[in-house]
């Protein structure tokens, strides 16, 4: 998904005639992100993979550096950003599996570095599952999950127990292992099991069955983002703005209703 806002920005930037720079993030990318912003020919900065306590954005917010945030921080109030509403769409794919009648649910969430190191898509992710999981009932576990294959087939093996027929996933590149770790459990999607989740719709749509998922509209936002540090830039004392995006699940084929073929 990362490349998809990339390629947007990048985009979206030809189209005000700016180029764009890219430096990695990561809390052993200090010296280069400083070196980066001391570029005289660098205008501003959009950040990406935000953290709920981001020294980045909280730097560049005490130099008046003209910065925009694709995600939010935990305080996002006055600041410059557009962002996914983790929350409530990872709580949506929650209610969307109860209403089929799924009572044991599992959360596929991102690799556990991300997560202890204070990602805000995993962090609010966790928190809507969670939340809508005690709303609706369900039993609700949850597990983190390296990227790939390997990884998900392994976080399936070891997770979701035959009680389990149902989950949600923000792990678009677990994607694959996940589907072929619930064949070899001999679990067929959906007959006897669902899976749903937040992810890039061609992530959705390569997977047989498509997946039943909030699509990220990540080149929608990688141009909005352009957008606002344009204006920012031709107007520094305009007052912050900022777009949150909620889109409604794309109903595919990933999804069923429980008791199919699944003792509960």
């Amino acid at each position: 998904m990362e490349l998809d806002f990339i390629d947007s920005v990048v985009e979206a930037a030809a189209a005000y005639d700016y180029d764009v720079l890219l430096a990695p993030s990561g809390v052993d990318s200090e010296r280069s992100f400083q070196r980066l912003l001391g570029e005289p020919r660098v205008d501003g900065a959009i950040l990406m993979e935000i953290r709920l306590e981001d020294d980045r954005v909280d730097h560049l917010a005490a130099l008046g550096y003209p910065s925009v945030a694709i995600s939010r921080t935990a305080r996002p109030e006055g600041g410059w950003w557009v962002g996914l509403d983790h929350t409530a769409l990872a709580a949506a794919c929650v209610h969307h599996l109860a209403d089929l009648g799924h009572r044991r649910v599992a959360f596929v969430n991102r690799p556990e570095q991300p997560l202890r190191a204070g990602y805000e898509s995993a962090h609010r992710g966790l928190d809507g599952f969670t939340k809508a999981a005690a709303e609706r009932g369900l039993t609700a576990r949850s597990y983190c999950c390296g990227d790939g294959a390997v990884s998900a087939r392994h976080a399936w093996s070891g997770s979701c127990t035959t009680a389990t027929t149902a989950l949600v996933t923000l792990n678009e590149a677990a994607l694959g292992g996940l589907y072929r770790g619930l064949a070899q459990a001999g679990r067929q999607v959906p007959r006897d099991f669902s899976v749903t989740g937040v992810v890039a719709s061609r992530w959705a749509e390569t997977v047989a069955p498509q997946l039943t998922a909030a699509d990220v509209p990540a080149e929608e936002m990688g141009r909005r983002a352009v957008d606002l540090l344009v204006e920012r830039l031709g107007h520094p004392d305009a007052p912050p703005r900022h777009h949150l995006f909620a889109p409604p699940i794309s109903l595919r084929a990933s999804t069923g209703p429980s008791g199919a073929g699944t003792t509960p």
